[in-house]
């Protein structure tokens, strides 16, 4: 039999951990809340150390995605990937932006190669970014796939501007956590 049907959810935890009502008034509210997801996908052992929040133009949150990938089996259901699905959903748009509106990722660790490609189509105009993709390779086992050189260019040549940086020490120490714990998701 062939399957005709694909079904990610997140962890029920998610429900109670965000505020779908709150304001992120600025980069650092809408990483930190990426953060907190990714410490807690850990400490609730529900996925991997990443988290991601897509936000409107008026710092609303859209939705939210972690790690899904093991418990899952299913190598797309990475937090931006999620998170983008999710947001998609709610709006009922493949590209976010299609309307004219405004649209950010916060990530808690740079996208790989797969969520730096969804970026590029899912329709965000800014990209939000805690630790390094070398941040997640020196402290877990993760491999973060290739980029293109300048990767922040070819994205703010498409109208996405990047920050990197937000909160990166606190985005680390989840990394580290995970390393340490010799969990492998």
């Amino acid at each position: 039999m062939i399957y005709a049907q694909v079904h990610l959810t997140l962890p029920a935890w998610v429900h109670e951990a965000v505020d779908a009502n709150a304001v992120y008034p600025d980069d650092a509210a809408k990483v930190g809340l990426a953060i907190r997801l990714s410490a807690d996908n850990v400490d609730l052992a529900t996925g991997g150390p990443f988290g991601a929040a897509v936000f409107d133009g008026e710092h609303r949150l859209i939705a939210v995605g972690v790690n899904r990938v093991v418990p899952h089996t299913c190598s797309v259901a990475h937090a931006e990937m999620m998170a983008y699905m999710t947001a998609q959903q709610r709006l009922q748009r493949f590209r976010l932006n299609e309307d004219g509106g405004s649209f950010s990722l916060a990530t808690s660790s740079q996208p790989c190669c797969q969520c730096y490609g969804a970026t590029v189509w899912a329709g965000v105009n800014e990209l939000l970014i805690g630790a390094r993709a070398e941040d997640v390779e020196e402290l877990t086992e993760f491999d973060e796939g290739p980029l293109p050189a300048d990767w922040v260019g070819e994205l703010e040549k498409r109208g996405i501007a990047v920050r990197r940086d937000i909160l990166r020490d606190e985005a680390r120490d989840v990394l580290r956590r995970y390393g340490e714990s010799g969990t492998h998701y």
